[in-house]
This record gives structure tokens, C-alpha cells and sequence, in this order.
């Protein structure tokens, strides 16, 4: 009986046990993974924003992109997704400019037109 008991207590022993120090780490490398897409997303937002509010007719916007997984881009660098863009535009009014601006998302993020959703800015 003490032989077994023994033999369960060092089978117990010699599984690997994960050190809270490393939990730690990895939690905070995927914490900082987040953010840097977030980061990249944000960044996007805000460019085109800046964009199509500079271009005739468009007025002030507000721009949210959905991301999914990134892609491998050129130099094994990791590029983010664009899957799906909601832009509400003072200008969206107007057929023409709705055009446009859906024009220009699909040409910058190339989805198609049924992945982008203009809306009238109240």
C-alpha cells in the first residue's frame, strides 16, 4: 500500500506544472496582441474618416470597420482583414456621393459592396 502511495505521489510530481510567471507573461502578450489591433484599426478609422471627409459632398463621418483574421501580407509582416465597413456620412443623402464613398472603401479594403453599409448622419 505505501509502494503505491508512493508511486502516485512521484507520478504527480513529475507532471509538468506551468509556472504562474509564465501564465502571466502569455496573458500579457495576448493582452498587447489585442491592443496593437486595436491600435491598427483605430488607425484606419481614423484615416479614412479623414479622407472621406475631405471629399466633395461626403460632410462630416463616423467610420467602424470589423477585422477578421489578419492575412500575411509582404516581408511575413501580418496585415489586418477588413470584412465588413459601417460608415455614417452627413452626405449620404445624395446617391452620387453614396457611390462614391462605396466605391472608394472597395477600392482601399477591395470587398465587395454588399460588406459596406452607408447611412444618413442625423
Amino acid at each position: 500500500m505505501v509502494l503505491l502511495l508512493l508511486g502516485m505521489l512521484l507520478t504527480v510530481i513529475a507532471l509538468p506544472v506551468s509556472d504562474s510567471k509564465e501564465q502571466t507573461e502569455e496573458k500579457q502578450d495576448l493582452t498587447e496582441n489585442t491592443e496593437s489591433c486595436e491600435g491598427d484599426r483605430t488607425l484606419l478609422e481614423a484615416k479614412l474618416e479623414s479622407i472621406l471627409e475631405n471629399t466633395e459632398g461626403v460632410g462630416k463621418v463616423q467610420v467602424l470597420l470589423m477585422t477578421g483574421e489578419g492575412k500575411q501580407g509582404f516581408y511575413g509582416t501580418e496585415n489586418t482583414e477588413v470584412t465588413g465597413v459601417l460608415i455614417a456620412a452627413e452626405g449620404a443623402d445624395n446617391s452620387v456621393t453614396v457611390q462614391n464613398i462605396q466605391q472608394a472603401v472597395m477600392a482601399l479594403f477591395q470587398i465587395e459592396a454588399h460588406k459596406i453599409k452607408i447611412m444618413k448622419m442625423k
